[in-house]
């Protein structure tokens, strides 16, 4: 077989930690070609692909990858531009969560645009992914593929609670507990806001609107540690979605470390049932302590948007979650 004939061009929306994360696991892969890029104040297209390096330096000493030459456009509007202006197969959707509606918003842009292909986003919170899902009839009448909740949590830990709980006839309890090192809390500042959303005492609204300077201080009060329980993750939802448990049957939590890149606690999901003999048992699967959260986060979009890929081809528009569709190896 000919891979060149199967070459995925691929966009990134949003260039932060994330997207940045997303740009250096895509670049050695063959299937796949990084060949767009969109930040807040421009985008860049290259047909022959992007490269990493000139596109940090590009954002991190100008503030964006509109500066980047060639290729760069600066662009107050740089999402819709870019849409309109460079084919490209597919996009990762690495953008803040924040408000809960934005993701929503951009997926329109495309709609609107009247482009066809696949999207895959890193939803976290249960009421922004409600929002996209009630668009399925828009998407499927547009000729879009879009896989929601593809990141670690909702994501890759979604998709291994759904196969653990085959062994049972009756599941009890989906317990996800998730730890993150971050040497540097300002790499993930959208990531930190929308932790810090789901803490007491704080909104989607408050964290959006907090200074750089703020999340700082509030840092500093906590050590750089946030403490995060019961939170409003989507992992309940797709889980529901899929007949796998009640949504309140899930739970969510975990700690983020802003200060560290070493973990605070391992990641692990465990699923609780009662099988078909009555035994009451726990699966557990733990994620390594050595593969970060942009690891797990940008691995686990990439085989999601390959998977996409393949549905679209079958002309299989709309919208799943990771919890009904299982990922593919990307190469």
């Amino acid at each position: 077989m000919n891979k060149q004939m199967n070459v995925t061009k691929v966009g990134i929306l949003g260039f932060g930690g994330l997207g940045q994360a997303a740009a250096q696991v895509l670049t050695p892969k063959q299937e796949m070609k990084w060949v767009a890029v969109a930040d807040q104040k421009g985008y860049a297209y290259q047909p022959e692909g992007l490269t990493v390096q000139s596109c940090l330096d590009s954002y991190r000493q100008h503030g964006s990858v509109g500066y980047l030459e060639p290729g760069g456009t600066l662009s107050t509007t740089s999402i819709r531009d870019l849409i309109q202006t460079s084919p490209v197969n597919a996009y990762f959707l690495a953008l803040p969560n924040l408000p809960n509606t934005f993701m929503a918003d951009v997926v329109q842009e495309f709609i609107n645009a009247g482009w066809q292909g696949v999207l895959v986003d890193a939803l976290k919170r249960t009421t922004a992914m409600e929002t996209v899902l009630g668009m399925r009839e828009q998407l499927q009448a547009a000729g879009i593929t879009y896989l929601t909740g593809c990141g670690a949590t909702p994501g890759l830990l979604t998709a291994a609670a759904t196969v653990a709980a085959q062994s049972f006839a009756e599941i009890h309890e989906v317990k996800i507990t998730f730890g993150v090192g971050i040497a540097n809390w300002e790499a993930y500042r959208a990531t930190i806001r929308e932790d810090i959303a789901h803490m007491p005492g704080y909104t989607v609204e408050q964290a959006k609107a907090m200074t750089d300077e703020e999340v700082a201080a509030l840092l500093e009060r906590t050590n750089g540690i946030l403490e995060l329980q019961n939170m409003e993750h989507a992992d309940d939802l797709m889980l529901e979605l899929a007949g796998i448990c009640p949504r309140d049957r899930v739970s969510v939590g975990g700690v983020v470390d802003t200060r560290n890149a070493d973990k605070p606690l391992s990641t692990n999901v465990q699923v609780t049932g009662r099988t078909f003999e009555g035994k009451i048992a726990t699966h557990t699967f733990t994620l390594g302590d050595e593969t970060s959260m942009a690891a797990n986060v940008c691995g686990t979009a990439l085989g999601y948007l390959k998977a996409g890929m393949a549905f679209h081809r079958q002309n299989c528009y709309g919208i799943m979650t990771a919890a009904e569709v299982m990922p593919k190896f990307v190469h």
